[in-house]
């Protein structure tokens, strides 16, 4: 049996983990076994995930194995999109100009603040009563 190839990427933002397979294919996108219109039926979330591909001109080249867990819909798409950048640099290391110039490679850091004892959250206090 001839080894398939596959290009692998981990895509991360908020709380949702992405881990995304690009193989030879005609450009269909499947996440967690289920179509990607349905997956995510907001298109600006659509637009985020093809970014990537669009840019890199490769949307019609791979089929796009998904797997994304945790986290809501919008920091799912990111973590997707992420994850493709990174795989698509597997793919072809030439791409890695383009892609950081658009911000794609750069996983953002910005996550949910702990809340504090004493306190209504992270940064919210209970009212002050001076009597």
């Amino acid at each position: 049996m001839a080894a398939s190839i596959e290009y692998y990427g981990t895509g991360k933002r908020k709380r949702a983990v992405a881990r995304v397979r690009l193989r030879p294919g005609q450009g269909e996108i499947k996440v967690n076994k289920r179509e990607f219109e349905n997956y995510f039926p907001s298109a600006v979330l659509r637009t985020v995930v093809r970014s990537p591909l669009l840019l890199t001109e490769t949307s019609d080249r791979f089929t796009i194995l998904v797997n994304v867990n945790g986290g809501g819909t919008a920091g799912q798409a990111g973590a997707v999109r992420h994850g493709i950048c990174r795989a698509l640099l597997q793919y072809n290391s030439e791409l890695r100009q383009k892609l950081k110039e658009a911000g794609f490679l750069t996983r953002d850091s910005r996550i949910k603040e702990r809340k504090k004892y004493g306190q209504k959250g992270a940064r919210k206090r209970f009212q002050f009563s001076k009597r």
